[in-house]
């Protein structure tokens, strides 16, 4: 694997600490600017919407830009929306800084898993993209616990001016790491549109807004459960979301070779694993050795869904994949949002503090549904792209620029 795919990682890294590291922190900014928890839960809102807008947005009004320096130029935005937010004098200021560092994520990710893609042999594609996502989930294993303790100690203040470091040093490995990848001629805002418009593209997004969703139905409320149903202590809750980044990294290395053999039938069984986990996570729960057993599981087969929904978005739209690439990220975070809002619905109604599972389940199968679905359509299309056919999925022949990239690259 090239070096450049380090540096991708380092970015990740930052960025899943800065999405992250506010659930902990909740407390601490409240009460040094004098609101509420639930009004302060609003700057994780804040950055999902970030996110969401930016994702879209950016990756069209870089479409023209070479893609290492849209790289750098996000990375400097983001870095930018931290130091914002370590400096900022009041809520609404710290609101602002965490809208601004959510805006350059989604659009980071899309154009970062296409370099990665044109950085390596077709047969290794996933595995790239996965190194990259790698940093995200180091990031809830050691990024986000370590943040947290350093905003515990020395104000949350402190936390963002350490992540705002970690941006600078993500940008300085990305300009000495990454090659200069020519800029395809026929790439362009409309182009892109289209290439998003596709209805596999579509499908996949869907997949991910309801799929990924069963996860953070449960993981928003992963701390109350630690306490309230798993009767372990406030002080272990660090170490029940590390073993939750554990799953996720563990995910994260086994879905690229995965991912890279089969395709959709790597979608489908974790799909499918997502949804036996969290409807045996409620029955297991009160044994606590167990209910560790079923958080690991639980970061592993829900990560695991990422790497083949986002080469299934890349592969489908073709020769423009970045906006469709970073609209995949725009659904992981409407994922977030509602599978959160849900989880909260069931506890909200007295079903327990384990319901979001239930909840989570019903999600996953409604994610797996609709990749079923997807893939039977599939069969139905013209050809177009070149098949592989042992894979069981498509991918398309690289473009001019992709075959550059890759000779630069070697």
């Amino acid at each position: 694997m090239p070096l450049a795919l380090l540096a991708l990682a380092v970015s990740a890294f930052g960025i899943g600490t800065t999405e992250f590291v506010m659930m902990g922190l909740l407390p601490n900014v409240a009460d040094d600017l004098g609101t509420s928890v639930p009004t302060a839960g609003y700057l994780v809102s804040a950055y999902a919407i970030g996110v969401v807008l930016g994702a879209p947005l950016l990756t069209g009004l870089g479409s023209r830009i070479p893609r290492k320096r849209m790289l750098l130029l996000l990375m400097a935005l983001f870095t930018i929306g931290n130091l914002a937010s370590a400096l900022a004098p009041d809520f609404g200021w710290l609101l602002a800084g965490r809208l601004l560092a959510g805006l350059p994520h989604g659009a980071f990710f899309g154009v970062g898993a296409v370099v990665a893609a044109t950085l390596v042999a077709e047969g290794r594609r996933a595995r790239a993209v996965a190194t990259m996502f790698l940093g995200l989930t180091v990031a809830n294993i050691v990024g986000v616990p370590a943040a947290t303790l350093l905003g515990q100690h020395l104000g949350w203040r402190a936390t963002f001016l350490v992540v705002a470091v970690i941006g600078l040093g993500a940008m300085a490995a990305l300009a000495r790491l990454v090659p200069r990848i020519p800029l395809d001629a026929r790439q362009n805002v409309r182009r892109e549109m289209r290439a998003l418009g596709d209805r596999q593209v579509l499908l996949g997004l869907l997949t991910a807004v309801f799929g990924f969703a069963g996860v953070f139905a449960v993981y928003s409320y992963l701390s109350a459960m630690t306490t309230e149903a798993m009767g372990f202590g406030e002080s272990s809750v660090t170490v029940v979301l590390a073993l939750f980044g554990i799953g996720m990294t563990l995910g994260a290395l086994a879905a690229g070779p995965l991912t890279d053999r089969a395709l959709r039938p790597t979608l489908y069984g974790s799909l499918a694993a997502l949804a036996v986990v969290l409807v045996v996570f409620p029955f297991t729960v009160h044994v606590q050795w167990a209910a560790l057993v079923m958080v690991v599981l639980l970061g592993g087969v829900g990560f695991m869904t990422t790497t083949p929904l986002q080469m299934l978005v890349m592969n489908k739209a073709k020769d423009a994949p970045t906006l469709a690439s970073a609209s995949n990220h725009s659904a992981f975070n409407l994922a977030n949002a509602g599978g959160a809002w849900l989880g909260g619905v069931a506890i909200a109604a007295g079903w327990g503090w384990t319901s979001p599972a239930l909840v989570g389940a019903v999600l996953a199968v409604v994610g797996l549904a609709i990749a079923v679905t997807a893939g039977f359509l599939d069969r139905d299309r013209t050809p177009g792209a070149s098949r592989v056919v042992a894979a069981g999925e498509a991918h398309p022949r690289p473009s001019a620029s992709e075959s550059e990239a890759r000779a630069v690259a070697h």
